[in-house]
């Protein structure tokens, strides 16, 4: 393990931390309170359950959104409905398998009868997939990842998008990742379904835009909860495919802040508020400085920056 690392128990207090101060709305940096607020506003958060999503979930709920929160376990859902409850806020739990597409239509029917019309649909439920070489992985669980990762994005989405297309707005925010605009060896399924939803967003964001409907491609950040912490959870050899990525993750977040989510939950709020709708269609990393790409929204239209190009040599 890296220097400078936490060891495993570390992280759990790490996350506790963070999760604290996301309910509470104590942030460091930047207060909660000077964010955009979402009063009023529905919103939709897959794989809520725990990690990011459970994050993302109680941040909008602090900015005075209703959640629905969806997940397929039912004690992690409670867990995170009492934080959000507990905090002030106003949620509800759905279990929902979200590659199921009668599971899916009958949830996104319910919430809306409970919570009212959807405003802000956030895909985050994913999987990692095998790792290994693509030759070597077992099939079977391969295509599970692209089923989670890329149809239940487009399953859930495709629930939203005929109210908000008739109510002519709605803001859809599909957690993507750097392995789906980058190479990442030995973990193809994850990559290749990464990729495709950031493609996918692309294609939301211009066939619904005359209809006032904005879709966004986030990377949250490499952090140290949801699938990365499945990944430093596996005591798998150094020398492994796996090992590798976990040696690659913990050196990456060494003695750096990359592992926080509330810039991740400060994203997405920005987003889901209306603020970032200039930018709809783009692939956006918290790295960015989005505040500086809405004053170049042109440009960045113009020359459709942030999106999966292809460039060659002239």
């Amino acid at each position: 393990m890296p220097r400078g690392t936490p060891a495993p128990c570390a992280w759990a207090a790490t996350q506790a931390r963070w999760m604290r101060m996301v309910v509470t709305g104590r942030f460091q940096g930047r207060a909660a309170a000077e964010t955009p607020r979402l009063d009023g506003r529905v919103a939709v958060v897959t794989g809520g359950g725990r990690g990011l999503g459970r994050v993302l979930a109680s941040s909008l709920a602090e900015r005075g959104a209703s959640v629905a929160v969806l997940a397929r376990s039912g004690a992690e859902l409670a867990r995170t409905v009492e934080l959000i409850r507990s905090a002030g806020g106003l949620a509800g739990a759905w279990s929902v398998d979200v590659t199921d597409p009668d599971s899916v239509e009958r949830t996104f029917r319910d919430v809306e009868r409970v919570l009212g019309p959807i405003d802000v649909l956030v895909n985050n439920a994913g999987e990692c997939g095998p790792c290994g070489s693509l030759w070597e992985v077992d099939a079977g669980r391969w295509w599970r990842a692209i089923e989670v990762n890329l149809a239940g994005v487009h399953l859930c989405s495709a629930a939203v998008l005929p109210g908000m297309v008739e109510r002519g707005r709605g803001r859809i925010i599909n957690v993507a990742s750097h392995a789906g605009a980058y190479r990442w060896p030995t973990m193809s399924a994850y990559a290749v379904s990464k990729a495709a939803v950031i493609r996918y967003t692309e294609h939301v964001a211009v066939e619904a835009r005359r209809h006032g409907v904005t879709a966004f491609a986030i990377h949250p950040g490499l952090l140290t909860i949801g699938l990365t912490e499945e990944v430093l959870a596996h005591d798998a050899p150094a020398d492994s495919s796996l090992g590798r990525i976990a040696t690659w993750i913990r050196a990456q977040l060494d003695g750096t802040d990359s592992g926080c989510p509330r810039r991740a939950a400060r994203l997405v709020a920005l987003l889901a508020s209306g603020e970032g709708d200039a930018l709809s269609g783009r692939y956006l990393s918290v790295e960015h400085d989005v505040a500086a790409l809405l004053e170049r929204a042109d440009e960045v239209e113009r020359d459709d920056l942030h999106t999966l190009r292809i460039r060659e040599l002239s």
